[in-house]
């Protein structure tokens, strides 16, 4: 039987589809409501913020232990609508340049944050499956959008076979920790983990788990579709990908790999600790050779999971919050990085590659400005996010006896400066060949200051997302 109280923990989600009927009823009765939709949807997912923020400070579960609020699962929550906002402010004006303006653009987007954060908030396996499958089946029909890009169906078709592909692998996995344990629930699970630890078939659970998972957070070796898919999608849904997917993939990482498996000093965190290394150095020493921005962030991207895997296979709660940190800093950052991308693409595709960043400083100062700022938060320099987020996970590693993963994690840092760097470098010390640049506009400029403003203070006060996260730990 439903309770108030799990309505009250559940409130976040149901804020949102709320908000995803009555986009649905606009559709039906308005025409060209999808600027009412775009409004609408930004009302929705900041009500969902701001619930997620009101009960950060509340621990308990709801729908008989099968979704979990607490402080961690809270601020997921919120990094999850807050990207679901940038996102949306993007979109507007993306879309509109290119005679796509449509509301399901925008229902789309809510059933997906709708998942991400069932992901983020799992109690029970069968959550963590549901919530992956409503996020990816959204994000397959987001990434062909544009259906007459030949480009975008490839993308869209290459995201959904290996999404259900991997998909397989998930469920195995859940169905062998239930044959081994009995049941699906992630506390009972963990409170069996000790009887049940050495059983092969347990062990192959898991090792299936971590492969699903790993797909969805674009780790090496199950990373091929990111640089493709990321490329081929329409700019403000990569964006959307690379920050919310992945936050409520990692979400579920740690739900079931650091609240339930207590991986530290196992196999378990041996391996992933491996899969973290290869990320760091794959990601990076690829994303060295490319000229498409796109592409150059999708291998970024991966690359960074190699990262937080880092705080996820030191298996502690000094782990789970580097984790979550980093998160919310890779989340502002990249979001603002895929918003300029987009604002500079042109309505053919065009205009992604790293010579259109020539001469960016001189016709749009402030952009210029902004863009480097994400890419130096990117490369790790303080006193921005991305700094305070790896100190966070590489710590958590060192304090784990996992110093050498640390050590490939600030070498490989090292590395991604080159490419990071190689675009201020074009922005600021080359000169620019075409037509001035158009200005952009309002929603624009929203999105990519509400980044910028994250990616600063993150860096200087942590203790903002640390102390909301402490709660529940």
């Amino acid at each position: 039987m439903i309770t108030f109280s799990d309505l009250s923990f559940a409130a976040p989600i149901l804020a949102l589809t709320v908000t995803v009927l009555l986009v649905m009823v606009a559709e039906a009765f308005r025409v060209g409501s999808s600027r009412f939709s775009f409004f609408l949807t930004l009302t929705g997912l900041t009500a969902a913020a701001l619930i997620a923020g009101k009960g950060a400070g509340t621990r308990g579960a709801a729908f008989q232990d099968m979704v979990v609020v607490d402080g961690p699962t809270s601020v997921l929550t919120i990094i999850i609508c807050g990207t679901g906002i940038v996102s949306t402010l993007l979109s507007r004006s993306y879309l509109e340049l290119r005679g796509s303006h449509r509301s399901e653009f925008y229902m789309l987007v809510l059933f997906a944050v709708v998942g991400m954060i069932l992901m983020a908030s799992a109690g029970d396996l069968i959550i963590v499956f549901l919530g992956i499958e409503l996020m990816s089946i959204c994000l397959y029909v987001l990434a062909g959008f544009f259906r007459t890009r030949d480009v975008g169906n490839e993308s869209a078709l290459k995201y959904f076979l290996l999404g259900a592909f991997s998909t397989g692998f998930l469920l195995y996995g859940i169905a062998l920790v239930y044959g081994t344990t009995g049941t699906t629930n992630l506390s009972l699970i963990g409170s069996a983990y000790a009887g049940v630890a050495n059983q092969p078939l347990f062990l192959l659970g898991v090792g299936l788990l971590m492969v699903g998972l790993s797909f969805k957070v674009a780790a090496v070796p199950f990373h091929m579709w990111a640089p493709d898919v990321y490329e081929g999608a329409p700019t403000v849904v990569t964006g959307l990908m690379a920050t919310g997917a992945k936050t409520a993939a990692f979400g579920a990482f740690a739900a079931v790999f650091l609240r339930t498996f207590d991986p530290a000093g196992s196999t378990t965190a041996d391996v992933l600790a491996l899969l973290a290394a290869a990320s760091m150095v794959v990601g990076n020493i690829i994303a060295i050779a490319q000229t498409n921005l796109k592409r150059m962030l999708a291998y970024s991207s991966i690359a960074h999971a190699g990262y937080m895997l880092s705080g996820i296979a030191a298996g502690s709660v000094e782990g789970q919050n580097g984790v979550i940190l980093y998160l919310a800093a890779y989340a502002a950052t990249t979001l603002g990085a895929f918003g300029i991308v987009g604002w500079l693409e042109r309505e053919t595709g065009e205009g992604t590659s790293l010579e259109e960043y020539a001469g960016l400083s001189k016709h749009q100062p402030v952009i210029a400005a902004l863009m480097a700022l994400f890419m130096f938060s990117l490369t790790g320099i303080p006193p921005f996010a991305g700094f305070i987020g790896k100190y966070s996970v590489f710590l958590a590693a060192v304090r784990a006896d996992m110093t050498w993963l640390a050590v490939v994690g600030v070498l490989t840092s090292a590395v991604s400066a080159y490419y990071y760097l190689r675009v201020v470098v074009m922005m600021y010390f080359r000169e620019r060949e075409g037509d001035v640049i158009r200005l952009p506009n309002f929603s624009i400029m929203l999105a990519l200051a509400i980044s910028a403003f994250f990616v600063v203070v993150l860096g200087v006060l942590p203790s903002i997302v640390l102390d909301i996260v402490a709660p529940g730990l």
